[in-house]
């Protein structure tokens, strides 16, 4: 049973994993914040600051903090990057800092995550 437990545990993680890093065009400023193309707040993490260049919210932290992941074939500019996560899929980031968004926003305009335990925030431009 408790095997069964654990395989069903992993098979919703990986659901809510697919579900939650949709493949975005490049961030944009609304209202003063960088959101994705649907006008969700998009967030730093100050632990990445610590690896200049690499991604480190990986597994389980991307349940809370999906990363903004790249389409296919996009063209990044200006400010905008894209970083290789280490499953070699495209990933947003700004300034050299990966983009994420927070599973608790809900709806456009939402940004329940900014100052979560003082270490995620906001993109201001």
């Amino acid at each position: 049973m408790n095997h069964l437990h654990t395989s069903l545990k992993a098979l919703v993680v990986l659901g809510l994993l697919a579900c939650a890093t949709v493949a975005a065009a490049q961030p944009k400023t609304t209202n003063g914040i960088l959101t994705d193309e649907k006008g969700m707040s998009l967030y730093v993490w100050d632990n990445e600051l610590t690896a200049p260049g690499k991604v480190l919210c990986t597994g389980p932290c991307t349940i809370t903090w999906p990363p903004m992941l790249a389409k296919e074939g996009t063209q990044a500019s200006g400010d905008f990057t894209l970083m290789t996560r280490d499953d070699g899929i495209l990933q947003w980031a700004h300034k050299g800092r990966p983009l994420y968004h927070s599973a608790n926003d809900k709806q456009p305009g939402d940004h329940k995550g900014d100052g979560f335990r003082g270490i995620w925030h906001l993109v201001k431009p």
